[in-house]
């Protein structure tokens, strides 16, 4: 499972402001809300333009309408190309788009402008994902900047992520476990840790990991999913069907966890 960290808040001002990763997220909408039919008939006529431009890009994200969400952005940044807030968006956009090298860009341009955690943790997170061990010099840098232990974690599952795509286990496992020291509730750090020990085919140690992450939250359907894997792996099917199950009552939309039902069920 891609994880990326989910640092979603939108600043609109001037500088200084494997099989087993699957994407559970829930389909956006395909078409535009009708108010946001209305801002189409409006943007072009309004004293509040900039201000529209930025909602329709914003509505045609939520609809997973990456292209032209960007071409509002990228309007709004030939007027104002030191806004860091929309060259942070942009980059968000753009790394939704599955455009990475567009988005690292971003993010450091916006990180250039404003010595943001944000946009280093957004550039970071790509590099891990994509092997680039400058991940591991945007951790650092992150780290120098004594943000407090929940950006710490941040900082840290970055290299989580670095060390795990490069093969590198035991400092995974290490980068991942000071992830966890620092916010214990950070679950994507224990789906990371137990998936290292699935990689390597130690079901009962993964099976260790996803479980008690369970008891951190409770309420994440993707704990259960892994465990659920962890079993069906293990070939002890009714546990996995149990847990797949588990899974759909947390997260109906959960693609990955319906067709595997299908799978044990046949």
């Amino acid at each position: 499972m891609k994880v990326l960290v989910f640092l979603s808040v939108l600043i609109f001002v001037s500088c200084g402001s494997d099989e087993t990763r699957q994407n559970t997220l829930t389909q956006p909408p395909k078409t535009l809300p009708a108010y946001a039919e209305k801002w189409l008939s409006e943007v072009g006529t309004s004293a509040d333009s900039n201000l529209l431009q930025l909602q329709l890009a914003q509505a045609y994200d939520s609809i997973g309408n990456y292209t032209t969400a960007l071409k509002y952005i990228q309007k709004l940044l030939v007027k104002d190309s030191g806004n860091y807030g929309l060259w942070y968006t942009k980059a968000q956009y753009s790394e939704r788009a599955g455009d990475t090298v567009t988005a690292i860009d971003d993010y450091l341009h916006a990180a250039e402008l404003y010595p943001s955690a944000d946009a280093l943790l957004g550039a970071g997170n790509l590099f891990a994902e994509t092997k680039n061990e400058k991940a591991l010099r945007v951790s650092t840098e992150i780290l120098k900047m004594r943000l407090g232990s929940r950006t710490d974690a941040h900082a840290h599952f970055i290299a989580g992520v670095y060390y795990a795509r490069t093969g590198n286990t035991e400092n995974a496992v290490t980068a991942l476990e000071n992830c966890i020291a620092n916010n214990y509730t950070y679950m994507e750090a224990y789906i990371e840790k137990g998936l290292l020990y699935f990689d390597a085919k130690n079901y009962t140690k993964a099976l260790e990991v996803f479980n008690f992450a369970s008891t951190v939250n409770t309420l994440y359907a993707d704990n259960y999913y892994y465990i659920a894997r962890c079993y069906e792996m293990m070939e002890k099917k009714d546990s996995a069907i149990a847990k797949f199950e588990q899974a759909l009552s947390l997260d109906a939309n959960m693609v990955e966890a319906k067709q595997a039902l299908q799978r044990l069920n046949k």
